[in-house]
């Protein structure tokens, strides 16, 4: 599979570079968003045969991801792996996500992070599962992730869709599209994958309170187009959950 990683980074000077290395052992093409940084994240990639994008000024995490995808499409892609440039997400499991996805073809594959829910700072283990609740209702099935980044996506699905990418933020972005997925018939399949949560890294971008009201608002949105779609929120939370199961034992080691 002629797959493309994109990696939006916005002042990622500390840990881009690894993490575009890393991506490279496992898959040869791969394009770095540089979305504005006022750090030295473009100076650090100097030398690594990665394609480096740069946006003028800080457009957010949608913009850049957005951009990233469309290179990634323009450049022949068969699928689009993204992947966030903070070191949170491992590239070694880039292969367990390809994996997935040459037995789910046409389906998003999440890297999801649930199987060590217990590592999730607090905060976030709510705000996630708050936002797997609206979203997954909205979309008309569980989905046991819907905040990671770390994702392989159909190019199919890719070039039928184009998100609020322009001035959505990114976290209400990435929402959107499983939400927009679920309405074309593609859903997501779950991956385990092991995220990495340290005293020393940057904090997230993500704000539990603030990201997952403007989640809720563009979910509210999407159910008030479809009169609350309660057939969305019954097959999401009682039908059997056998469609969203890992793949390959799903758990990472």
């Amino acid at each position: 599979m002629n797959a493309i990683v994109v990696i939006p980074a916005y002042n990622e000077g500390a840990t881009i570079r690894e993490v575009a290395a890393r991506a490279l052992l496992h898959c040869p093409r791969v394009i770095v968003v540089d979305d504005g940084s006022t750090d030295n994240t473009a100076a650090a990639l100097g030398g690594l045969p990665v394609v480096l994008l740069r946006n003028l000024r800080n457009e957010g995490k949608a913009a850049a991801l957005w951009r990233g995808i469309q290179h990634a499409l323009e450049s022949g892609a068969e699928a689009v792996i993204t992947l966030d440039g903070d070191g949170q997400h491992r590239p070694e499991d880039i292969p367990r996500l390809l994996d997935a996805a040459s037995h789910w073809p046409n389906t998003i594959i999440i890297g999801s992070r649930m199987a060590n829910a217990a590592a999730f700072p607090p905060k976030r283990l709510f705000a996630n599962r708050a936002a797997n609740f609206w979203i997954s209702w909205a979309s008309g099935y569980a989905i046991e992730d819907s905040q990671s980044g770390f994702r392989l996506y159909p190019v199919a699905l890719l070039r039928s869709i184009e998100p609020a990418h322009d001035h959505a933020h990114g976290f209400v972005f990435e929402s959107e599209i499983l939400i927009e997925a679920s309405r074309r018939g593609v859903q997501s399949v779950p991956v385990a994958i092991e995220a990495i949560y340290t005293p020393a890294a940057r904090p997230s971008h993500f704000r539990s309170v603030v990201d997952v009201v403007r989640i809720t608002r563009m979910v509210a949105w999407k159910l008030l187009s479809r009169g609350l779609y309660l057939q969305g929120l019954f097959r999401a939370f009682l039908w059997p959950r056998a469609r969203n199961l890992p793949v390959g034992g799903g758990r990472a080691p």
